[in-house]
């Protein structure tokens, strides 16, 4: 079989989740607050991956606005009880402090494009839910456990339960099964049954670089769980100078051939500061059965480099992408928490507006539409038409990671109405979320026409260009930190910040007038650049 390289998703693609459905794989990741919720991938390979539906699209379903930054959509579950697929998930509406607001929720559906159901309530004791579907034909549901207490841990452990679908609600007792090992923050739990053992697949060690895929096994679901020979069948925890850090939060699946591999969630970090600027990426690995436990191929440590069935086509990952809205957003595109869509953008004409709402970064109402960054060095750029009469409506380009950290291009005018070229940038500015002071030199430009906006990205560097009619692009601003659009920068730090960055356009009119930006196209140029992504340590 051919190597691929890891990761199979690039850029934010957190907490998989795999089932395969005869000859198709399915892969679901963490969204947290971007919209529409839940990312599901498609592929028959295990090399070639393709985004098919984001299920979670309406407001009866996932309704966000309010939700902190890292918080709302956390690693769903996805699977398949040989009738249709069930999706569990998180909303969570708070994390920060001793307490956190976790609701726990199950759609379902005929076919992986839907139509999905309406949500049905299950629980708020923790999260990381998922659904396990046993061969007697009860459905079991588990969640890592909360306890504001510490007594002792604060991730208390992995609660069973049966969920009974005929009535959509937990039934019969409930029982801590796993209260996980030392490395503690134990989440993430998956249950599988094989030879008569059940499997209980955990993460620990929190999601940052003490990361861990934990095993367990019982012959009862009940318990008593024994943890595998090495404890943890899959870490970096010990080797700082993997390529594939973080490396934990995992699911197994097997192919229809009988092989059985490990899908999780990595980081790839650069720079002597270890960030993460493409978030926490899904990765793969080769794992077999020995004495009815399972190990990972050359573990615990990730490889770079994994057998799968496929052939990954590299073109698709490096093919430059113009898109335009003659057809409607694309679905590479996402926008923040809301599900009325119609408030903040609209796609009519052949063109993108946006309708100018909240200050960037706030958690209700922005006009933010973006997609991933899913390279180290890319170019990106738009036309811009926008009319603002005053310093509160502005409007442009951002590579954005949270309100803590963003970088934003503006179309904006002075009180005297001159427009102007404005850069604003916040950079890790948690807990205030305050402009970095003073603001580079504006630049007085007139005040109707479009103007073109771009910025360039190669690693850490981040440089602005404008051009007035058909002018060509200069530079604006000086040369940006663009590092800090990580994890480890995200306001929280690693262990509570946990999307990835972002590119695309925004809209604010904090005057409370709605006034439209009209932009033409949006293009993402990926760059090879030699040393991106080869090693924890570049420079």
């Amino acid at each position: 079989m051919p190597l691929i390289r890891n990761p199979i998703l690039s850029g934010f693609n957190p907490d998989p989740s795999i089932v395969r459905v005869g000859a198709d794989y399915y892969i679901a990741t963490s969204t947290f607050e971007w919209y529409p919720g839940v990312q599901i991938q498609h592929s028959r390979d295990l090399a070639n991956w393709e985004l098919v539906t984001r299920p979670l699209n309406r407001k009866s379903q996932l309704d966000m606005r309010g939700d902190p930054d890292s918080c709302g959509v956390w690693a769903p579950c996805l699977t398949h009880d040989g009738d249709k697929f069930w999706l569990v998930y998180t909303d969570v509406k708070r994390k920060d402090g001793s307490f956190k607001d976790t609701h726990n929720y199950i759609v379902s559906a005929p076919s992986i494009e839907g139509p999905w159901s309406d949500p049905v309530y299950v629980n708020s004791s923790g999260f990381d839910p998922s659904l396990f579907h046993d061969e007697d034909g009860k459905k079991w549901f588990v969640n890592m456990l909360q306890d504001h207490r510490r007594r002792p841990r604060s991730f208390a452990g992995i609660v069973l339960q049966e969920f009974d679908p005929s009535v959509g609600k937990l039934v019969g007792p409930k029982k801590n099964i796993f209260k996980g090992t030392e490395l503690d923050l134990v989440e993430g739990p998956h249950l599988y049954k094989r030879n008569g053992w059940y499997y209980l697949l955990t993460a620990e060690g929190g999601t940052a670089y003490h990361h861990a895929c934990t095993l367990a096994r019982s012959r009862d679901i009940w318990g008593p769980y024994e943890v595998h020979p090495q404890k943890h069948i899959l870490t970096s925890k010990d080797h700082p100078h993997a390529v594939l850090q973080r490396a934990g939060h995992g699911d197994i699946v097997e192919t229809p051939e009988g092989k059985t591999y490990l899908v999780h969630l990595t980081g790839r970090p650069t720079t002597q500061e270890r960030r993460c600027v493409l978030g926490r990426e899904t990765a793969i690995q080769e794992a077999y059965w020995e004495d009815d436990w399972l190990f990972v191929k050359k573990g615990p440590v990730p490889s770079l480099y994994v057998d799968v069935p496929g052939e990954r086509d590299e073109s698709r990952d490096w093919a430059e992408q113009r898109y335009t809205f003659e057809k409607g957003l694309h679905k590479d595109f996402q926008w923040l928490r809301t599900p009325e869509t119609e408030r903040i953008f609209s796609t009519r004409d052949g063109k993108l507006t946006l309708i100018g709402r909240e200050a960037i970064g706030s958690w209700f109402e922005q006009a933010l539409v973006a997609r991933r960054q899913t390279h180290f060095s890319y170019d990106a750029e738009t036309v811009i038409e926008f009319s603002p009469t005053d310093e509160r409506q502005f409007a442009g380009l951002t590579a954005y990671y949270c309100r803590y950290n963003f970088f934003y291009l503006t179309v904006t005018a002075h009180s005297d109405g001159q427009r102007e070229l404005l850069i604003m940038t916040s950079e890790a500015s948690w807990p205030e979320g305050k402009l970095n002071m003073p603001l580079a030199d504006p630049v007085p430009i007139p005040n109707q026409g479009k103007v073109k906006l771009a910025l360039t990205i190669r690693g850490r560097e981040l440089q602005f260009f404008y051009a007035l009619d058909e002018e060509e692009l200069e530079k604006i601003g000086p040369v940006y930190d663009a590092s800090i659009l990580s994890d480890e920068c995200g306001g929280h730090q690693a262990h509570g910040s946990f999307t990835g960055a972002f590119v695309g356009v925004a809209c604010s009119d904090i005057n409370g007038t709605a006034l439209p930006a009209t932009f033409d196209y949006f293009l993402y140029r990926p760059v090879r650049v030699q040393t991106d992504g080869s090693s924890v340590y570049l420079s």
